[in-house]
């Protein structure tokens, strides 16, 4: 099912294009990571919220170690790595890879010792040491550490008949070292930290102590009679990517659950020690884990920030975004929802308009609708307590054809998806897993209802987010509420082909990967060039999470050469270079981050004139266009086309605040009207336009009745 598309199939215009036209991947996310860290760094955010950036940096990082460095450093291992498109060869990749990361988690550390705990420590919130506690506070921790943390522990000694523990992924450990008195030969010991206590343990009201401080603190009760020599905090990350042989005769469900208890057992990508670590103990470590110098990084204390969530979570709205209540504009509550999508499409754009009044109710709506005979839903990524998981239970319940596509690889969360398989399938819903070798990223939902004239209409759903009520108030998202017949007969063969051998490649308002939206993409980026070249209206409008298919971007080159316009607003990597001289003059990238994540894909053609406008799932990354199932769906709604145009113009105006990438692979913020010198107080000056707090503000973006 996966086709391929090279550079050699699309249309040459021109000169051949430079070798070293891309930037590289690897580097591109941490270059993204950094600009999460720059929110961190950022005075003017509320200082919770910058809290959760630093979290935020933390959890990123950990799994682009998980995953894409593991994974180069598997390929490696194995000899079929090859060298990246960027030009580099796989050493250098990881070279370049480990002494960026080592500057960006100083950089991280920094922040949070020499400008967030200070500034915490301002509004009476207190990240201490457990020197730094008062004898009332560490009084209250001994209490503490006898009756809810010793309970947990268990001290693992290294010797001729202990050999060195398995030391779990993301597991935060101490490093003891123990001198028994009579011997005096000194021994080594691992104590975990339990997962299952709070990262930073409250000593006093807002005021907290990392949970190994605690620990570190009573060492002498898990190891009585020893002298407790030295110890430090050190963390593992392990390679956590799925590999699954698919074509083995068990089922995927099996197949997944077995992964899953591998996964625990990968091999080391990343050792984090604190900088004071002894270089006994850390050759001791690295001998035992096995592991190269690049792969070790000594970093101020405390490890494992991504903990800091829980700070960032304090009750203290002062110190946070002020609330934001979602419009509920779109589908107005008293009103018919199928009466309503009958009359018009309706274009969401998410959190600004509420998700729970309008895509979770047409799905409890619909279960409850005796008219409704059928639901079809795919589920990518869901909350724990998903009322849309619940409604199709309903559903089901209730007699009505409910077929659900559950993708089982959806990354970090394959055990939830499990569970809610298994959930889904004891109801009586038809739970189909997709295909082998692609994920189903497409987010889809279709009913078939059964109107008072007897004929039947079918109501859809296209997004470019999960179903997901929770993520919906934090991601940005788009999405089309339509009874459009020539969108309902699309989605329906869509399904078809995902829960049957429909080999169907053409749709009459969907692109639909892998077989046909790369191809699509690049024939209208053809077209722009084309009409440019006949005198006609001609720009190219992107807003998506991540460019890296070089098919995509070789055409987007040849739309620059020609003298095509081309605007790209990209959240994270970017392997595109714009700004070079006769390759990309006319290609601008910016990049948006802030209390939302953008999160949704649009693809906009001038078309001459008529702008033809398309959002969906797919991102432009080899594993959307070829490795996954996903879809985009054609704007009809002239209006709607008009105001998701006028969405990308603001996006990319030079009066909106923004990070530019330049063709070396750098991005700069711009944020103020005038730029700023170093020494200059950005306290008096004009910000620019922030795009969420803008779209927050007017509500209402967007023309409803169009």
């Amino acid at each position: 099912m996966t086709m391929s598309v090279n550079p050699g199939q699309i249309p040459s215009r021109g000169e051949a294009l430079p070798d070293d036209r891309y930037l590289d991947r690897e580097e591109s996310w941490l270059r993204f990571n950094q600009r999460v860290l720059e929110l961190a760094e950022d005075p003017s955010l509320p200082l919770l919220e910058r809290v959760r950036f630093l979290a935020i940096f933390a959890g990123n990082l950990d799994e682009f170690f998980m995953v894409r460095v593991a994974g180069l450093t598997r390929r490696m291992a194995t000899g079929l790595a090859v060298q990246s498109a960027s030009g580099r060869r796989p050493r250098e990749v990881l070279e370049r890879t480990s002494a960026v990361a080592h500057d960006l988690m100083l950089r991280h550390a920094a922040v949070f010792r020499d400008e967030i705990c200070p500034a915490l420590a301002k509004e009476d919130i207190d990240i201490l040491r457990w020197d730094d506690l008062s004898e009332t506070e560490q009084e209250r921790l001994h209490r503490m550490f006898r009756d809810r943390i010793y309970p947990v522990l268990t001290p693992l000694v290294v010797d001729s008949a202990h050999p060195f523990p398995y030391i779990s992924g993301l597991s935060l450990n101490l490093a003891v070292i123990v001198r028994d008195p009579d011997s005096e030969a000194p021994m080594f010991a691992r104590v975990k930290v339990p997962p299952v206590l709070p990262r930073f343990i409250e000593a006093s009201p807002d005021r907290f102590t990392p949970l190994e401080d605690v620990i570190a603190a009573h060492l002498n009760q898990l190891f009585v009679g020893m002298e407790v020599v030295e110890h430090h905090a050190f963390r593992v990350t392990r390679n956590q990517d799925l590999e699954i042989d698919e074509d083995i005769s068990e089922g995927l469900l099996q197949a997944l659950e077995r992964e899953l208890l591998r996964r625990r057992f990968g091999p080391v990508v990343r050792l984090e020690v604190e900088e004071s670590i002894s270089p006994e103990v850390l050759e001791m470590l690295t001998g035992a884990l096995d592991i190269e110098e690049r792969q070790i990084y000594r970093v101020p204390g405390p490890l494992d920030l991504a903990g800091l969530h829980a700070i960032a979570g304090l009750d203290r709205p002062e110190l946070k975004y002020p609330p934001f209540v979602p419009s509920k504009e779109a589908v107005p509550i008293d009103a018919d929802l199928f009466a309503a999508l009958r009359e018009r499409d309706v274009l969401l754009h998410h959190p600004y308009d509420s998700f729970t009044t309008t895509v979770q109710r047409l799905i409890e709506e619909a279960a409850a609708d005796p008219a409704v005979l059928a639901i079809k839903q795919t589920l990518y990524r869901t909350s724990g307590d998903s009322p849309i998981v619940d409604a199709l239970i309903d559903a089901a319940e209730a007699g009505k054809q409910v077929v659900v596509v559950v993708e089982l690889k959806a990354r970090f969360d394959e055990r939830a998806n499990i569970e809610w398989a298994r959930k889904l399938e004891q109801a009586g819903c038809h739970v189909v897993y997709g295909f082998v070798g692609l994920k189903t990223h497409c987010k889809l939902s279709l009913v078939v209802r059964q109107e008072a004239d007897g004929t039947l209409r079918r109501y859809c759903h296209i997004g470019t987010g999960n179903y997901h009520p929770k993520t919906a108030r934090q991601y940005e998202d788009l999405g089309l509420l339509t009874a459009q017949p020539d969108v309902g007969e699309d989605v329906s063969v869509l399904f078809n082909h995902l829960t049957g051998y429909s080999r169907q490649n053409s749709y009459n308002r969907l692109m639909v990967a892998p077989r046909s939206l790369r191809s699509g993409l690049v024939l209208r980026i053809e077209r722009e060039i084309e009409n440019h070249e006949a005198g006609r209206p001609a720009r190219i409008r992107i807003k998506c999470n991540g460019l890296v298919d070089e098919v995509i971007i070789d055409a987007l080159y040849r739309a620059s050469r020609a003298g095509v316009p081309v605007d790209i607003w990209v959240r994270g990597i970017c392997a595109l270079k714009p700004g070079i001289p006769g390759l990309s003059d006319n290609i601008r990238v910016r990049s948006i981050l802030g209390r939302f994540l953008e999160h949704s894909r649009v693809f906009a053609f001038e078309a001459g004139g008529d702008p033809e406008v398309w959002f969906g799932s797919a991102d432009l990354m080899h594993r959307n266009l070829d490795r996954r199932v996903e879809a985009l769906v054609r704007v009809a709604d002239k209006a709607h086309r008009a105001d998701l145009v006028q969405l990308l113009d603001l996006a990319m105006d030079d009066g909106t605040a923004s990070w530019w990438l330049d063709g070396d692979g750098t991005w700069t913020r711009h944020r103020y009207v005038e730029p700023l010198d170093d020494d200059d107080d950005a306290a008096g000056a004009e910000p620019l336009v922030d795009v969420q707090r803008y779209l927050m503000k007017t509500r209402r973006w967007r023309t409803v009745d169009g």
